[in-house]
């Protein structure tokens, strides 16, 4: 048998890689951190799935006993020139790789603003991850702030699981919402119509358009939220704040690899390979465009990598959704507006407390870490990178082995200690039966 193609992320364009690629017989290790397929967009697995595209790919996995899940396993460094070094529930092992999927998703975006330290100040996809994970929130009060339709998915979720959504709060102004709304019944009448039905569940509900964030406060947790609407500042009492500004790609793996990174992203050609021989990538790391991307583009990842082509209909749907990321893009980029949010006692770097009055005045992030140690913390940069990327224009800092925290049981495994993780992971067929 040949050597397993191994899919890095088990979320919607790993599942759809893996399918494709398994469809003529090649073997193929699933790998993802979380304990079950699905990533952020599918969480919570199959059995609480409702889109019926996962429920089909799960179901075509679970019938080819060649498609192996290793689930709860986290890539950290390189173990040698062609194996990764895992880090996995049962300990850390090492796996040779031919052939790599790199489907790692997305990350939000946080900006800093007084008070986003609080306890219950959330990103807004991460308050949609606990409540699907079982974090209770019903009878609670929630304010949605930010811009873009996840704040709408957000909010929808916040209702159907008995929560109270006092307010959302849309930074964007109301022409253009509208606008992008006319460019959707232009090209993409189906998301025009996912946006409206979403609408309607959250009847009822604030909606303040043009609305600016100022600041969370509470005592030992949020309690209330500062805003400024039509030129008057209000107070919200609330729970939770659930903050969304947007989604940048996660390129941890695909460094791991040495892929060539564009504007943000994974750079791939048209059969989405990466600049690095045997790497493919696909979904949010080669650029923002929600889930239909995903699936296209893991979809002729998994083809070319098995040797097979994509056909037009599955171009199609990736030129499609491509069009769609950059509407996205276009419309709802953070405005330069959001930057006042932050002043000079707000923390940026919430691993080593850094304020931004002690980042002001450097030039890029080597200075800012010599002087203050920001981006220095458990997190590597990843929030604060962002954050200082929008905020000063720096460049986000380098990536460094491993590229997730690690025990030190794990990195001190002996590169001669190679595991074959496929016979200690789990043929698909084998999991989620209750499904």
């Amino acid at each position: 048998m040949s050597a397993p193609l191994i899919v890095l992320g088990a979320g919607p364009a790993g599942l759809a890689a893996a399918e494709a690629a398994s469809a003529s017989g090649q073997p193929v290790l699933l790998i993802d951190e979380n304990s079950a397929p699905g990533g952020q967009i599918w969480r919570g697995g199959p059995q609480r799935w409702r889109d019926a595209r996962a429920g089909r790919l799960w179901e075509a996995l679970r019938a080819r006993p060649h498609v192996t899940l290793l689930a709860g396993a986290r890539v950290v460094a390189p173990a040698g020139p062609r194996a990764l070094l895992l880090e996995t529930v049962d300990g850390a092992l090492t796996q040779p790789w031919e052939k790599v999927i790199v489907c790692s998703g997305a990350r939000e975006l946080l900006l800093p603003f007084p008070g986003w330290t609080l306890p219950g100040v959330t990103g807004a996809g991460g308050l949609q991850a606990l409540i699907k994970g079982g974090m209770p929130v019903a009878g609670k009060r929630v304010v949605v702030a930010g811009t873009g339709p996840l704040l709408l998915a957000v909010a929808a979720t916040v209702r159907e699981y008995g929560g109270e959504v006092v307010a959302l709060l849309e930074h964007r102004a109301s022409g253009d919402l509208a606008r992008f709304a006319a460019r959707l019944a232009l090209s993409h009448r189906g998301k025009l119509l996912q946006s409206l039905q979403l609408a309607a569940r959250l009847r009822g509900v604030p909606y303040l358009r043009g609305a600016g964030l100022l600041a969370a406060e509470g005592g030992g947790r949020v309690e209330r939220v500062l805003l400024r609407h039509q030129g008057r500042d209000k107070a919200i009492d609330c729970d939770f704040l659930a903050c969304g500004f947007g989604l940048t790609p996660s390129l941890e793996l695909a460094a791991l690899f040495g892929c060539a990174v564009e504007r943000g992203r994974v750079a791939v050609d048209g059969a989405q390979r990466s600049s690095v021989q045997g790497v493919w990538a696909a979904g949010e790391s080669t650029g923002i465009g929600g889930v239909d991307k995903a699936l296209a583009e893991g979809r002729i990842a998994g083809l070319d990598a098995a040797g097979a082509a994509p056909d037009a209909s599955d171009l199609g749907a990736r030129a499609t959704a491509h069009a769609f990321g950059a509407l996205l893009a276009q419309w709802f980029a953070p405005l330069p507006s959001l930057r006042t949010m932050c002043s000079g006692a707000t923390i940026v770097c919430r691993c080593e407390d850094v304020v931004a009055a002690d980042l002001e005045s450097h030039t890029g992030w080597r200075s800012a870490k010599l002087q203050t140690r920001a981006g220095m913390g458990p997190c590597q940069g990843r929030v604060c990178g962002a954050a200082c990327g929008f905020l000063y224009g720096w460049e986000a800092p380098g990536l460094r082995q491993p590229v997730f925290p690690a025990s030190a049981a794990t990195l001190a495994l002996p590169q001669t200690q190679g595991v074959d993780t496929v016979a200690r992971a789990h043929p698909v067929s084998a999991q989620q039966q209750a499904s």
